[in-house]
């Protein structure tokens, strides 16, 4: 049978293929297929915003990735689940909305080729994104498909971290995705009526009611084919199998590749754009010599400190199988209650030290002891801050085992390979603990839970990391744009030596955001997405940020 021909083939319904699916099906004289590996979302513990950690941990609806032993981590395996569902990883992730620094992406642009990536032209794409529920203003959409609302912070325990944080003489921030990220305040998360949000939700199901827009799920992309072309070799198509058949598509225009930081570089490596050693030592033929592939790996670690609550009002009250089943049922009939949120509700950003010019230490707070991914359940009433340096300096690499394209790749990421994130996590540790131990929480904080008061010097603080530190599930960098010569990509996602196919998604980030991933990978579709359909970017903002006043001589 012939190979169906489309405008675009867009590899992975995740966070970026869904919004590019969206955008570019907007032109009802293209046609666009899109392959996702998994399947639907129909599952109450995806929609179900308390349930976060259950989908998480579900092969049906994660690649159940590991690193290889990592070396500075007592060479633990670590943990590295990414979304394989409609929505991908938005379909399975914490629904934490957060978009990063505005110096994040000032940082981007001064970088040669980076020059459209200033946050005056990243933040209207931010805003066409978004509708938050509270309404827009200079910063904050009110008219896109994202639906983003505000933790409303009803256990005192929220409040008592935020004003914690002003005693200990940081500011009080009313919104971090505005103009000022610095402080501590009340997150925003992606969802709508109590439901998570995802971008299937936001993005695909819309789309989906257009002629023009096909979708193939369970159809794992093994190989992109390539012509020559007068110059480079044409990226013309894409071979996947779908439930196990193999099939193939054709795309007259571009293969888009939105599987994320470890799904694309993968994809490359196979279709022989990488390192030239490398791939003929699997016997892959070259197609283009990239050493930069599955370069540049890096992701967010983070940390636990955690206390004993002395008043009976943390969720452990909810661990139980009945009080679970009244959250369920409340939540089914009503979208409301405890199973209504992510419960990280009130949260912020801090300087690990003076001289650093924007916040390196991320918090989400939780009225619970417990760990993100389930597999610490709580034991007694607690409370905890997760906290991580933001701009980590290590850096490891994706590469191929085989190549069979069923079979994982090899992923290393070499957390706290530098000095300087150890240096930073220590800091995240003490600061933490000295928010803590303000009189916000006097009436609330017991005991120590973890790292636990034994764990004070930096040798010991060194060894808790080694052994707990777990990531913050934000893969970033392995096809990172730029014209050095271990860029992979141009600034608008193209990939080097070779036409007709681009990039979408995390792995584009030439450093990682001061934040959580997912909106910002959704800006930079929404933003290259205008690139592919050849249309003239929004206009600037002009909406000023904030830079603390004495930042290189003050760390609050």
């Amino acid at each position: 049978m012939a190979a169906r021909e489309f405008d675009y083939i867009i590899v992975g319904a995740g966070s970026a293929g869904c919004a590019m699916a969206n955008r570019l099906s907007e032109d009802r004289d293209v046609s666009v297929l899109l392959l996702e590996a998994g399947g639907d979302d129909h599952s109450i513990f995806i929609h179900m915003p308390s349930a976060l950690s259950y989908p998480m941990a579900n092969p049906r609806y994660t690649w159940m990735y590991e690193s290889e032993p990592e070396p500075f981590m007592d060479n633990r395996r670590i943990h590295c689940p990414r979304g394989k569902v409609i929505g991908g990883s938005s379909s399975i992730n914490g629904m934490a909305y957060v978009r990063g620094n505005a110096m994040d992406y000032e940082a981007w642009s001064r970088a040669p080729g980076m020059e459209e990536w200033s946050y005056a032209q990243c933040l209207p794409y931010f805003k066409k994104a978004e509708t938050r529920a509270i309404g827009g203003d200079s910063y904050r959409g009110d008219s896109g498909p994202l639906n983003v609302s505000t933790g409303a912070c009803k256990n005192p325990l929220y409040r008592a971290f935020i004003d914690a944080g002003e005693q200990a003489g940081y500011p009080f921030t009313k919104d971090m995705n505005g103009y000022q990220q610095e402080g501590l305040g009340p997150m925003d998360m992606t969802t709508h009526k109590g439901r998570r949000w995802s971008t299937a939700m936001a993005y695909l199901r819309p789309a989906l009611q257009r002629k023009n827009l096909t979708l193939h799920k369970h159809s794992v992309a093994t190989r992109i084919l390539f012509e020559d072309g007068e110059r480079k070799p044409q990226a013309v198509g894409v071979e996947y199998l779908q439930k196990g058949r193999p099939h193939s598509a054709r795309a007259r225009s571009e293969v888009i590749l939105c599987g994320g930081a470890i799904n694309s570089p993968q994809l490359l490596m196979l279709s022989g754009v990488g390192d030239p050693d490398a791939l003929a030592a699997l016997d892959i033929g070259l197609v283009a010599p990239l050493r930069g592939v599955g370069q540049n790996l890096h992701d967010h670690l983070e940390t636990y400190v955690q206390y004993r609550c002395k008043e009976p009002i943390t969720l452990y009250s909810a661990v139980g199988m009945l009080a679970k089943l009244k959250i369920g049922i409340q939540w089914l009939f009503t979208g409301t209650g405890l199973g209504a949120t992510n419960h990280f509700e009130s949260g912020g950003f801090i300087r690990s030290d003076a001289g650093v010019l924007h916040p390196d230490l991320q918090y989400h707070f939780l009225p619970m002891a417990v760990r993100y991914d389930g597999n610490s359940p709580a034991t007694c009433h607690g409370f905890q801050a997760h906290v991580g340096p933001m701009r980590p300096t290590s850096r490891g690499e994706l590469t191929l085992k085989s190549a069979n394209p069923l079979e994982p790749p090899r992923i290393l990421f070499n957390y706290m390979g530098t000095e300087q994130d150890r240096k930073e996590m220590r800091a995240a540790i003490r600061l933490t603990r000295e928010i803590f131990a303000q009189s916000a929480f006097d009436r609330f904080r017991d005991e120590e839970l973890s790292p636990g008061a034994q764990v004070q010097t930096d040798d010991e603080i060194d060894a808790h990391i080694r052994q707990s530190a777990e990531t913050a599930y934000h893969p970033a960098g392995t096809c990172r744009m730029g014209t050095d010569p271990m860029a992979v990509t141009d600034g608008q996602g193209r990939v080097h030596g070779v036409r007709g196919l681009r990039v979408v998604d995390a792995s584009l980030m030439p450093q990682i955001v001061s934040g959580n991933l997912n909106a910002p990978t959704i800006m930079m579709a929404e933003k290259l997405a205008d690139a592919v359909r050849g249309r003239t970017s929004l206009p600037l903002s002009d909406a000023p940020y904030y830079v603390h006043p004495k930042w290189q001589t003050h760390q609050r």
